[in-house]
């Protein structure tokens, strides 16, 4: 303020030149320029800065500016964002529409530049534009929730399932105790219903639980997520590995949960995932509800916005959650499941089987077919055996039991009867000459009755009713043969050292 009052003083009174000016008073030549024509076109002299005050001076001198009308109207950055997000919606359109409304709006140029350094200030990363319907980002959260067993007092953790919308960042969570591929595919179908519908794409992390073959490039997902897809009609879409940038939504969708859900619910005991469950539920009310920093609205709204529209309706049922299982056919065409064994086809020995077990039926799967059904046992060591997977003998050893096969034996003839009988009566257990008797079923396809049981009856003469005797006998044609006689019985002659009937009374 004196330099004001020392320059028009020197200049004007003084009468000295602006470069003599500058000289006494130190500053540039320029200034004391700026001043003097202030001053002037102020009115000011000499004689009525002497009248003023400092103050009164400066504002003489310095007039504010007066403020010249915008030559542009700002556009809602904040609006064409989330208009971006629904379908078919471009840059191009929205400049039409913000120009047709508005005379001194920005060029289409000016209005992309514009808008793009405004998105780049919400963060310094790439910027995804999320469609709306699109896409469903799901990861579990990397804190837990202690859940007590009220009986035992044992205390588990319970893992946190967290998926968010790709265009509205609409927000699920929900708890499972482990993170195997059906808490995985439950967990999806549930937010699927927690939204009302389908989306196209579901972006995961590649855990092993979900990706059978975890790639940068083509992984490949498992079975259950197979049907799942099919059931649905969506596609998974995994996240490269250690890429968390490629799924952000449901990154910050993690970390407030952990916020605003399991924060608040740090000093609660839960007893089962249920209570747990049921406590997430109602805080993901006000967590999507609450407003956004940056954008207009919340959750909520900008999910019946842009999201809800969009999604596809849900399948009529729900898809039952199904296990899976690898399992080698042993040498008797079982598989063991749980310690329960079914059969498959006998074809199928010592090759690998694809087991699919629901609630209470196990389907057998070889590649694509499917090959076996049945219910679900619990009894363990026990077998479940369709005849139709036996092979044909072992299917006619089933089949028969000893009052079938002595009735076989007597539509032959009295002598394989008697050694049919003689078999099931004197073997430890019956079972064990079904396989003698099925031998005499082939000889007698071979032979034909009469033989048989010719040579049965010449077996059961010599004391051998054995398969391996009747089958000698037919091989060497002595079934032909007159049966042998017994041999009179004679008195023993009479000696010294032949004791008699009489020494045994």
């Amino acid at each position: 303020m004196r330099q004001l009052r020392q320059t028009l003083r020197l200049h004007l009174e003084s009468e000295l030149s602006l470069r003599e000016c500058s000289r006494v008073l130190g500053i540039a030549k320029t200034t004391i320029g700026d001043i003097v024509r202030n001053a002037r076109a102020a009115g000011v002299d000499w004689a009525v800065a002497q009248t003023l005050s400092d103050a009164e001076l400066e504002a003489r001198l310095y007039q504010p500016a007066v403020p010249r009308l915008a030559r542009h109207l700002e556009p809602d950055y904040a609006l064409i964002h989330q208009e971006l997000k629904r379908p078919g919606v471009t840059l191009q359109l929205l400049w039409e529409e913000y120009a047709q409304a508005n005379a001194m709006a920005y060029k289409y140029t000016s209005f992309c530049i514009k808008y793009r350094a405004w998105a780049m200030s919400l963060k310094r990363s790439m910027r995804q534009t999320h469609v709306a319907g699109d896409k469903l980002f799901v990861d579990y959260a990397g804190d837990t929730m202690p859940i007590v067993d009220a009986a035992t007092g044992e205390i588990r953790d319970a893992q946190i399932f967290v998926a968010a919308l790709g265009a509205s960042s609409y927000t699920y969570a929900c708890a499972t105790m482990t993170q195997t591929a059906p808490d995985w595919v439950g967990s999806i179908i549930n937010a699927l219903e927690f939204i009302g519908g389908v989306v196209r794409l579901v972006v995961p992390d590649q855990p092993r639980a979900v990706i059978a073959r975890p790639d940068r490039y083509e992984p490949g997902v498992g079975r259950l997520v197979e049907e799942f897809c099919d059931h649905y009609s969506v596609a998974v879409l995994p996240a490269r590995p250690a890429h968390p940038r490629d799924k952000p939504k449901v990154e910050v969708a993690v970390q407030i949960v952990q916020r605003w859900i399991l924060a608040r619910l740090r000093n609660r005991r839960f007893f089962s995932l249920r209570e747990l469950n049921r406590a997430i539920s109602e805080l993901l009310i006000d967590l999507n509800q609450r407003p956004f920093k940056k954008l207009p609205g919340c959750r909520r709204e900008a999910f019946e916005k842009l999201d809800q529209p969009a999604l596809r309706a849900l399948p009529p049922t729900r898809m039952p959650i199904v296990r899976f299982k690898t399992a080698s056919v042993n040498i008797d065409y079982h598989v063991d499941l749980d310690g329960h064994f079914y059969s498959v086809p006998h074809r199928l020995v010592r090759t690998k089987v694809e087991l699919r077990i629901t609630g209470f039926v196990l389907e057998i799967f070889a590649g694509q077919q499917r090959v076996a059904v049945h219910p679900v046992s619990t009894a363990k060591g026990k077998h479940s055996t369709i005849s139709e997977h036996m092979p044909a003998s072992h299917r006619a050893h089933r089949d028969w039991t000893p009052a079938k096969l002595i009735a076989w034996g007597e539509s032959i003839g009295v002598g394989c009867a008697a050694l049919v009988r003689w078999q099931m009566e004197n073997r430890p257990h019956p079972e064990q000459g079904y396989r003698a008797c099925l031998g005499l079923q082939r000889l007698a396809r071979q032979y034909g009755p009469e033989r048989l049981d010719a040579a049965c009856t010449r077996a059961m003469a010599i004391r051998s009713p054995t398969y391996r005797s009747v089958n000698a006998i037919l091989t060497s044609g002595t079934d032909r043969r007159p049966l042998p006689t017994k041999p009179a019985q004679t008195s023993l002659p009479l000696h010294d050292n032949v004791r008699g009937p009489d020494y045994y009374h």
